[in-house]
């Protein structure tokens, strides 16, 4: 052996050789026990400067390319590629452009509309709402998606506020058009998807798309060279009033549309969207995200929780979108064999619970849950790119660099931030709950409500840290722990006060959902007379073969929460009210208060001298109102 070696010797390593393979391997330790999500944030921090060069570049060049625009590029490259199902059928990319071009010529020759004029769309989730939409997107026309849960003077109040020439009403919604129309402004033309009407001075459309052209209007129709410039209107839910038009621009829709290719989705992806087309989680991030990876999107026309899986199942489906309470809603189905026997890899949304997240992952398999944070008229939002139970996403000094935000002191009892006594605002520390704000400046910019300046300024705040900076107020209570996980605590508007003392509405009701007789809490606070602040109420609905415990209740909220926080009412529904966006109406809870008289569904007080919750009789009721009671 040693002749061998003599001939053959092997050659030596550099001396600095094996001190580099050593340092290496200690600074990939340290990575992992120091800065363990270092790559994570790396290649999606990555991915964000990517599409924000792209977008900085067509601002630059002045010649925006637009999600329509990118949507019409497709029909011609993939013309035979199915963009919709819906109910078994498919509708193709080339099918989807030609019917939305028939419907820009019907309104190119009949509507008497200008380039940037606001058309208002009341449909139910349909293929035609997405025809409709492009159709009036090729006309250059900004479209106001209205709501169809709303009725009545809440829908007279979208309509006019933002000031559409044209109302386009689906053949499903026409009863919700006999309710306005004799209230509607006189100077707004009225469309329904029939072919014939029985309304008066009411155009029908269907009959016109037949016998229009499926050639393209002009271009220049449609062409964007401002990047802010308004595109759509889509309300917010109005879970404490009335809806507001959020004004949404090219910016909004481009970062929209990105969301499922930022979380990994690819042009071979299946997106199932079951939530309504006017909230801007399906039609900017569902549909246009579609078009983003070049897609395909199974619609429904509304979300089924004893479909779902099934649905999953028959096209084949890999994303889902979720928002609110769907995930629960899933979770609290009678379980069935093979509910992991599916293809969903993604389930792409916001608001779901630790809890649910979790059983959710145990009962339905590996599906990788994105979560993420962003309000509609917001210019800031946060994705969950690692994982993280029960987190919104994930911040760090590079994303703080582009996207500058903070989370401020709060006064809960005067709804306003906290100033110091020189006028500041104040940041609370990692682990406490404070404000978001996000600052407004050209790169970020607030572009406001429709028709409303007063609401657009209520959200802005001004001179917060230094003189002359702007920031937007979120509305949003928000948590980052020590390794910069955010966490969404609670919304200022659904926070009361009650003793001296902040009850976040959600911490209530996380603790008594943990009732295995209670399927759903809704907290909120009620005003009682001569008493400062608001008594935390519940609305509870009961799990099915079910009934109240009382004692069990009693304990549970004493055990689990601070005494302030303890909710002094319960009211027992039936049925628990949900927004558009499955999200729990409180409004006309708290309008209602805790009178017997006027509810006829069960009520009940926190007795305290009885360490019990009895039944809110009408005697009961005259004793709080008195005084006699003691709270």
């Amino acid at each position: 052996m040693s002749g061998w070696d003599d001939l053959y010797p092997l050659p030596m390593l550099p001396a600095w050789v094996p001190g580099a393979a050593a340092g290496i391997v200690s600074l990939h330790l340290i990575q992992k026990l120091l800065f363990p999500y270092f790559w994570a944030d790396l290649r999606y921090l990555l991915k964000v400067l990517l599409y924000g060069l792209r977008v900085e570049m067509y601002r630059l060049q002045g010649r925006i390319v637009t999600v329509l625009d990118k949507f019409v590029k497709l029909a011609e490259k993939q013309p035979h590629k199915p963009f919709l199902i819906y109910e078994g059928k498919v509708h193709t990319y080339q099918d989807v452009d030609r019917r939305s071009n028939r419907i820009a010529q019907v309104f190119l020759h009949h509507g008497a509309l200008k380039k940037g004029d606001t058309v208002a769309l009341l449909m139910g989730n349909e293929p035609d709402f997405i025809h409709v939409w492009f159709g009036l997107a090729k006309l250059g026309c900004v479209v106001a998606f209205l709501n169809f849960n709303v009725r009545s003077r809440s829908l007279l109040h979208c309509v006019s506020s933002c000031k559409p020439k044209i109302l386009v009403v689906g053949t499903d919604l026409l009863g919700t058009l006999e309710e306005i129309l004799p209230n509607l402004q006189k100077d707004i033309s009225v469309w329904i998807m029939t072919k014939d009407s029985t309304f008066p001075s009411v155009h029908t459309l269907l009959d016109k798309i037949e016998a229009a052209s499926e050639d393209p209007v002009p271009v220049n129709r449609h062409s964007a060279n401002n990047i802010k410039s308004s595109v759509l209107y889509i309300f917010t839910s109005g879970t404490t009033g009335l809806p507001k038009a959020a004004v949404i621009s090219h910016m909004q829709v481009l970062k929209g549309a990105a969301g499922l290719w930022a979380f990994g989705a690819t042009a071979e992806d299946i997106i199932y969207i079951t939530l309504p087309l006017y909230h801007s989680a399906a039609s900017l991030l569902g549909i246009g995200g579609c078009i983003e990876l070049g897609a395909t999107c199974v619609l429904k026309k509304k979300f089924s929780a004893s479909q779902f899986w099934s649905d999953c199942k028959k096209y084949n489906v890999t994303i889902i979108q979720y928002i609110g309470e769907l995930c629960r809603y899933l979770c609290s189905q009678p379980v069935k064999e093979g509910e992991k026997n599916h293809k969903v890899r993604l389930a792409v949304g916001n608001g779901v619970r630790s809890d649910v997240w979790r059983e959710f992952l145990d009962r339905f398999g590996a599906v990788k849950i994105c979560e993420f944070y962003g309000a509609t008229e917001g210019n800031i939002c946060f994705m969950n790119h690692t994982g993280k139970i029960g987190s919104v996403g994930r911040t760090n000094f590079f994303y703080k660099l582009f996207f500058p935000f903070d989370l401020i002191k709060y006064d809960f009892q005067k709804d306003e931030p906290i100033r110091n006594k020189d006028g500041w605002c104040e940041k609370v520390k990692k682990g406490e709950a404070g404000l978001l704000i996000s600052k407004v400046n050209a790169k970020n910019p607030f572009f406001g409500y429709a028709g409303n300046k007063r609401h657009t300024e209520k959200k802005l705040l001004c001179e917060v840290f230094k003189k002359g900076d702007l920031y937007l107020n979120t509305g949003d209570l928000m948590v980052q722990d020590h390794e910069n996980f955010l966490y969404f605590w609670d919304r200022i508007g659904d926070t009361f006060r009650w003793k001296g003392e902040n009850v976040a509405t959600t911490e209530v009701s996380d603790v008594i959902v943990m009732l295995d007789f209670i399927q759903e809490a809704n907290v909120y606070g009620v005003s009682v007379p001569d008493h400062e602040g608001k008594a935390g109420m519940a609305s509870l609905i009961l799990k099915q073969n079910t009934s109240l415990d009382l004692g069990q209740m009693y304990k549970q909220v004493v055990t689990y929460l601070p005494s302030y926080a303890c909710p002094l009412f319960l009211r027992v529904q039936e049925k628990m009210e949900m927004t558009g966006t499955f999200k729990q109406q409180k409004f006309r809870l708290v309008d209602e208060g805790f009178n017997p008289s006027t509810i006829s569904d069960p009520l009940y007080f926190l007795d305290n001298s009885k360490k019990a919750y009895v039944l809110l009789t009408k005697e009961v009721h005259e004793m709080i109102l008195s005084g006699k009671m003691k709270l």
